[in-house]
């Protein structure tokens, strides 16, 4: 990591009524800390009767997180899961050795019409859980630590890992930066150099930092040394992310993360051969993409 600021540029997928812009990986970072994808979902208005429907698809290697802002999504996974997740809840999924989930709009919503909008990362696992249990992880808004900063117009959600003091109860694997923060126009926040690998993305607003203006939809990878000063140039949401570098680099084929390319070919086979397991209650099977 370099000791000057890095802006990333997103590639922007159209998904029907959705727009989601992929920060990582990149070609000029293709991780940060121990994060491996990370994908802006919307802001979009759903119609009545559209929603979001991502069918049965398999993981290794990673844990998978969820973050919303606005909307809700239903997690369904081959170990029997059912879940919604709500804005400021986290759903994390540990795909280990293999899982299968899909995510859909809920009903209620899927009906009404309904705003989206959300943060979806993939956080590689450290090579020694690469193969551990699948596991599946919910928490509500309310279990996860707050912070008021700069007289209540920095407010922290530390989403995973540690910041400012305070621990979320998510179980990570490797130290881990991930905090939601919201900005009243004009507020500063610092960030300080108690992460080796460090990133900024803006979800709506925009910002000032080392020279550098972020608006919406903007990723920005900071210096490894030396504290960092933002400041709000309007009312802003944002994100602190980063953690430990990786313990070595990791090859990313569709769902598939892993330290060894014989590992993905496994994955490969056994998706084909179906011998992943199933979602309970869906039948729908997304063959290998042809690449």
């Amino acid at each position: 990591m370099s000791d000057s600021f890095q802006a990333i540029e997103p590639r922007i997928h159209d998904v029907g009524h959705l727009e989601v812009a992929r920060f990582l990986p990149h070609v000029l970072r293709r991780h940060l800390g121990p994060f491996v994808f990370f994908d802006h979902i919307g802001p979009a208005q759903m119609p009545p009767g559209i929603g979001m429907d991502v069918r049965p698809h398999p993981h290794i290697g990673l844990a998978t997180v969820t973050y919303l802002f606005d909307g809700a999504i239903e997690h369904r996974d081959s170990l029997g899961f059912d879940q919604v997740i709500r804005p400021g809840d986290v759903n994390w999924m540990t795909a280990g050795r293999g899982i299968v989930h899909s995510e859909r709009t809920p009903a209620a919503e899927r009906a009404a019409g309904h705003r989206v909008h959300g943060i979806q990362t993939w956080v590689a696992l450290p090579q020694s859980d690469e193969e551990t249990a699948p596991a599946f992880h919910h928490h509500p808004a309310a279990t996860l630590p707050t912070l008021n900063l700069d007289g209540g117009r920095v407010r922290l959600r530390v989403v995973a890992g540690d910041a400012y003091g305070l621990t979320s109860p998510v179980q990570v694997f490797a130290r881990t930066l991930y905090v939601a923060v919201e900005c009243d126009a004009g507020a500063r926040l610092t960030i300080h150099d108690d992460h080796r690998e460090r990133g900024i993305h803006v979800a709506d607003g925009a910002v000032a930092i080392g020279g550098h203006t972020l608006t919406a939809s903007r990723m920005l990878v900071l210096p490894e040394r030396g504290a960092c000063e933002l400041q709000a140039l309007a009312p802003t949401r944002l994100f602190l992310f980063g953690g430990d570098p990786l313990d070595g680099e990791r090859y990313i084929w569709w769902n598939f993360v892993s330290s060894r390319r014989e590992r993905i070919e496994q994955a490969k086979r056994d998706w084909t051969e179906q011998r992943f397991g199933q979602v309970p209650g869906e039948t729908e099977f997304i063959p290998l993409p042809e690449r």
